[in-house]
């Protein structure tokens, strides 16, 4: 293990809201034996535990797992992007840690990219300082500058640059998706891995930069600065506390010209897409039933009355694809729309802009699944703990007065959003939220065989699996 390798200069003073810079070279040897410093966020998503060397504007650092004893192996290599709505997450994560891949013999990297307000953020006078007349998509950038380090130096760690996929969940997933759009990215990787996530529809969709240009001045403003100048003055955790705003969240890449050139949609109908295996999927409850019924009890009658509040005089039709004649179908029908609405439909409609590009003979294939495994109970030495939001947990105590009850979500009705992360990396053991079962670490081995086989060779069969066709011949989805 290396952790905390800087991949480019740190983004801090007038390099504030700037592409990433080099990286100033060092005399003797650096010490790699940590992670270094994650991202500037907030804590917004239960799920996530860290082992970062603290939080820091400066952040734009790699860790690697590396199996080979030579320079010379030519091991191929995985780099994964952490989930977080661009909002929150960290390459140093347990969930995603590169041993179990590196044990498999790929060489394995988190990288390290600037979230929130300093990863995403759109000014006017950004725009105009730009030799690009760019802004925005700064995170991006930075997972650009370092599939190049990559490119440059993993050789040196016993890697194949030619061999390297790129992979990532939700918001990771979404970046993956953005690098295959992206002119600036191409040749820096040779697949890709999705999970649950994709630069497309709603969420974290491409917008124009004018729809946020004025969201931010609006924000500087409220910072108190005039200028672009006095807003690279201010203290890092005073921008930080006003992106607990709702209207200041800045996690919405943009079409900028530069990063992105077009959207994904005339990128693909031009052909000019990453032409790369592409494994991808999403999960069987990506969303609760909430998202559609908000604080109504999940009946036929309230399922109904939503849908026809969503979707209009087409509430006829959108029940015939989400049908329910009870309650108990109701609650599964609304399980299953607000899943798509999230993030399925989003990963499907990519899973089909990359399959319908490539149906011609010789072009890259596309391996779809659905991931429909439930994690287990709650580990019981945890003590009085309820489920929380993203597959955090709460403790009972800390909840406020007659609120014990309202945040604690229902149990599971099949793979929750990010359930399968620390499956498909072999990390189940890094996770003691839950009390895994032998039936968890089977389907453990399994998804990561598949992973490890696409790894090596951009095809996910391989000795004692289940066959698995690609989409784009013919298959159907796994």
């Amino acid at each position: 293990f290396l952790g905390g390798t800087p991949f480019a200069a740190p983004p801090v003073g007038a390099l504030r809201w700037k592409p990433p810079q080099p990286v100033q070279s060092w005399q003797g040897v650096r010490k790699a034996d940590r992670f270094g410093p994650r991202a500037m966020q907030r804590p917004v998503f239960g799920d996530m535990n860290f082992r970062s060397n603290g939080m820091s504007e400066d952040c734009l650092y790699l860790n690697v797992w590396t199996p080979a004893q030579s320079v010379d192996a030519r091991l191929p290599v995985l780099v994964y992007f952490y989930g977080g709505g661009n909002m929150a997450g960290d390459g140093s994560e347990p969930r995603y840690d590169g041993e179990s891949m590196a044990q498999r013999g790929i060489v394995c990297l988190t990288v390290n990219y600037r979230l929130n307000v300093f990863g995403f953020f759109v000014h006017p006078e950004l725009a105009a300082e730009s030799p690009h007349g760019a802004c925005g998509n700064y995170g991006y950038l930075d997972q650009v500058a370092a599939l190049r380090w990559v490119q440059e130096n993993i050789a040196a760690f016993g890697g194949d640059p030619a061999r390297v996929t790129v992979a990532g969940e939700s918001a990771g997933s979404s970046s993956v998706s953005a690098l295959m759009v992206s002119p600036l990215a191409h040749g820096l990787f040779s697949a890709a891995i999705m999970e649950s996530g994709a630069v497309i529809d709603v969420g974290l969709g491409l917008v124009s930069r004018a729809n946020l240009e004025q969201a931010g001045l609006a924000f500087a403003e409220r910072a108190g600065a005039a200028s672009l100048a006095e807003l690279r003055a201010l203290p890092a955790d005073v921008l930080l506390q006003l992106t607990a705003l709702p209207e200041f969240g800045f996690s919405r890449p943009v079409i900028d010209g530069y990063l992105f050139a077009k959207s994904p949609l005339e990128v693909y109908a031009a052909r000019e897409q990453a032409q790369v295996p592409l494994l991808v999927g999403w999960n069987s409850q990506e969303s609760g039933y909430q998202r559609i019924l908000g604080t109504n009890p999940p009946t036929l009658e309230n399922y109904i009355q939503a849908l026809r509040q969503l979707y209009g005089d087409q509430a006829e039709e959108a029940l015939r694809l989400y049908p329910a004649e009870n309650d108990q179908e109701a609650q599964q029908a609304a399980t299953d729309l607000a899943g798509d609405q999230f993030m399925g439909f989003r990963t499907w409609k990519w899973s089909e802009l990359h399959r319908g590009a490539g149906k011609q003979r010789g072009s890259a294939p596309v391996y779809r699944y659905l991931y429909a495994h439930p994690r287990p109970p709650m580990n019981p030495e945890l003590g009085d703990v309820v489920p929380g939001l993203a597959g955090g947990v709460v403790q009972r105590s800390d909840l406020p007065r007659g609120a014990q009850e309202a945040v604690v979500q229902p149990p599971a009705r099949g793979a929750v959003h990010s359930a399968e992360i620390e499956y498909a990396m072999g990390n189940l053991a890094t996770n003691q939220v839950y009390a895994w079962t032998e039936d968890d670490y089977r389907v453990s081995d399994v998804m990561q065989a598949y992973f490890e086989h696409f790894i090596k060779t951009g095809d996910p069969n391989g000795p004692g699996l289940p066959a698995w066709p690609a989409a784009n011949q013919g298959g159907r989805v796994q």
